[in-house]
């Protein structure tokens, strides 16, 4: 079986000096290598056939053969690596809640330990008759959450 470190570190040699960041390498029992990577202006097809060949040139399918997949994390998909929630700063997105609670906001921080989101919310004022959006920032650590996504709006 290939080992997944090889190929991470084939990739990272065609990363490096580039805006491109990894978010995964997964390789199959039976040796198909899917490597997925981002961009914050989006990653081109181009971009995927070189790293594809690049990889190809590194390793030797006489030794052992293997299926080779490179593409984009997908828009829509599930965060992986803090490098997707930096490009995402400004932008919605959905996050499940290991308790199972779905929130939408915006996406205002993130570091190595959690994320901001901004929220809204409807908070009915103390004699007021009809509630009012309040904005509220939330933050989460990353072991608290099932998933973050970009959240597709065609508002």
């Amino acid at each position: 079986m290939i080992d997944k470190n090889v190929v991470t570190r084939i990739v990272d040699e065609w990363l490096e000096g580039k805006d491109y960041f990894l978010v995964d390498v997964t390789v199959s029992p039976d040796d198909k290598i899917v490597v997925e990577i981002d961009h914050a202006e989006g990653v081109w097809i181009d971009d995927c056939v070189e790293l594809s060949r690049y990889i190809e040139s590194k390793l030797d399918r006489e030794e052992e053969d293997y299926e080779l997949e490179v593409g984009s994390a997908g828009i829509g998909q599930p965060f992986k690596v803090l490098q997707q929630y930096l490009i995402h700063i400004g932008k919605e997105v959905e996050i499940l809640t290991k308790e199972g609670k779905k929130l939408e906001g915006v996406l205002k921080d993130a570091n190595e330990e959690n994320f901001t989101v901004t929220i809204e919310k409807k908070v009915k004022p103390e004699g007021a008759k009809r509630p009012k959006l309040v904005e509220e920032d939330i933050t989460f650590a990353y072991d608290e959450i099932k998933y973050t996504k970009y959240l597709i709006s065609f508002k």
